[in-house]
């Protein structure tokens, strides 16, 4: 008995020298990243210089091709050998000519408006309008036909005064609630105020959607509410559009891992943007974060335990088609379940904190976080566990690979109300926010992959289910038809 408590003594001792040990080998390596970022990012720079030559990049243009192979020259020069394209087809939409107007059935004025992404290549509907509030299930479930053959106004987010705990959905999941209950057009209101118009996919596939669906702004849209509630209003929508199979490209470069090559850390931002303006903020602070924390990675001679993979998505806007493109070929090529981890940056700025949908990574995701708040007290070490939908972690999500990131920054300059706007430029940009990302995360995706123990596991697909469920996501994956499970 003696014997076996010395031998777990001796263990328990190990185990604490090693954990110290790799906590002053952090020390030393966050040290360096941190004075590297400060002192030499290219971040800033380099999305500077991508609005300029670039402009926008759309899935499929003449840019988004400038866009790919802008990042993969970067990756190039910053002296990775095995930098690649990950090529996939996409039904690539652009959009055309819109023209909408509002008013009694046989006066009416035309109003500003932006086309939502995979609407109809052409549509002319003259048709009434139906206020339906927040576009939710329960909306229309009041009565199942007032929206059949007419056109569903619909609030972008929460109507003010609406119930307590209202939770939304995305414009996709409410243009397929819209259709599903026999709408022939939706017309969106923006939440933002001024005028401005969003953009952004309509469809929850990808695909085009058999209805037409436009943005307008709060102020007009508010006002044709209080329009509704005197008397009819109609609307004629005209647009043409462009849908049509094209070749895009993920663009990806690794390091192989010293012990556990074959175990890998993904850390990905969406490189595309939407044509309105040249997508600074979305995605361009997180993309270009991810490209100069490989260059970082680079500089410094970092090689973790694990492999680390720096992918640029493409495709994200139309529906999260670079990331499910390369979620499709882990599974088919069967190493998804050497996918550890997977760190996504999605408009991530000057996070004071990391995320996680475990919360069994709280210990190693603050453990990092220590050594970095020891180095700049502006990161205050702050942890949240939970899920969403939506950006490029969901494919990887969807088949049990944690996910995770920066949080607890803001957007820049008020950024905000420019989401998927035409006022989405490089002015938004801060600089120090954005080496803050460059920084903070790079610590983030060393310490995961040089981590002895990822106590994080790799969901199975019943465990996948069940923490879906947990986290409330079997309806909006369901609208999508994203829901696997026959139940």
């Amino acid at each position: 008995m003696k014997k076996q408590t010395l031998l777990l003594g001796i263990l328990i001792f190990c185990a604490a020298m090693s954990m110290a040990q790799a906590k002053r080998e952090w020390n030393t390596v966050f040290s360096n990243i941190n004075q590297e970022v400060l002192t030499n990012s290219k971040a800033y720079s380099t999305l500077k210089t991508a609005t300029e030559t670039i402009g926008h990049r759309l899935t499929g243009s003449a840019n988004g091709k400038k866009a790919e192979e802008y990042a993969f020259n970067l990756l190039t020069s910053y002296g990775y050998t095995n930098v690649h394209y990950q090529p996939f087809e996409v039904e690539s939409w652009s959009r055309g000519k819109l023209s909408v107007s509002i008013g009694e059935e046989n006066k009416q004025q035309p109003i500003k408006a932006v086309t939502l992404a995979h609407s109809p290549v052409k549509a002319d509907v003259m048709l009434e309008v139906v206020d339906m509030g927040n576009g939710l299930e329960e909306d229309y479930a009041v009565s199942n036909d007032k929206v059949k053959g007419k056109i569903a106004l619909v609030f972008l987010g929460v109507l003010p005064g609406s119930k307590p705990g209202t939770k939304t959905l995305h414009r996709s999941e409410k243009t397929a609630i819209a259709t599903k209950y026999g709408a022939k057009g939706i017309i969106i209101i923006n939440t933002p105020p001024g005028g401005i118009l969003l953009t952004g996919t309509a469809s929850v596939t990808g695909k085009l959607i058999p209805i037409p669906a436009v943005c307008i702004g709060r102020e007009d849209g508010l006002q044709l509410k209080e329009q509704l509630t005197a008397g009819k209003l109609y609307s004629h929508i005209t647009m043409t559009n462009f849908s049509g199979l094209i070749k895009a490209r993920n663009v990806v470069a690794s390091i192989k891992g010293k012990k556990l090559p074959d175990e890998k850390v993904v850390i990905g931002g969406h490189l595309d943007s939407w044509d309105l303006a040249t997508g600074a903020i979305d995605n361009g602070i997180g993309s270009f974060a991810v490209l100069d924390i490989a260059r970082t990675f680079k500089v410094l001679k970092l090689q973790p335990e694990r492999t680390v993979e720096f992918v640029l998505f493409m495709g994200e806007e139309e529906g999260l088609l670079g990331s499910k493109a390369y979620v499709d070929l882990a599974v088919k090529e069967k190493h998804i379940d050497q996918l550890r981890y997977m760190l996504n940056y999605d408009m991530t700025n000057d996070p004071k904190g990391y995320s996680s949908t475990a919360e069994e990574s709280k210990e190693l995701f603050q453990s990092i976080g220590a050594i970095a708040n020891n180095l700049d007290t502006s990161f205050k070490n702050t942890f949240r566990s939970g899920a969403g939908l939506h950006s490029d972690h969901q494919p990887f999500m969807l088949y049990g690979v944690p996910t995770g990131g920066g949080m607890g920054g803001g957007l820049p300059n008020n950024a905000g109300p420019c989401y998927h706007a035409d006022c989405d430029n490089f002015k938004l940009v801060d600089e120090r926010g954005l080496k803050n990302t460059v920084r903070f995360s790079a610590m983030l995706l060393y310490g995961i992959a040089d981590a002895k123990e990822i106590s994080a596991k790799h969901f199975t697909d019943t465990e996948t289910r069940a923490f879906l469920l947990k986290n409330n996501l079997k309806e909006p994956l369901q609208i999508a038809g994203e829901w696997r499970w026959k139940d």
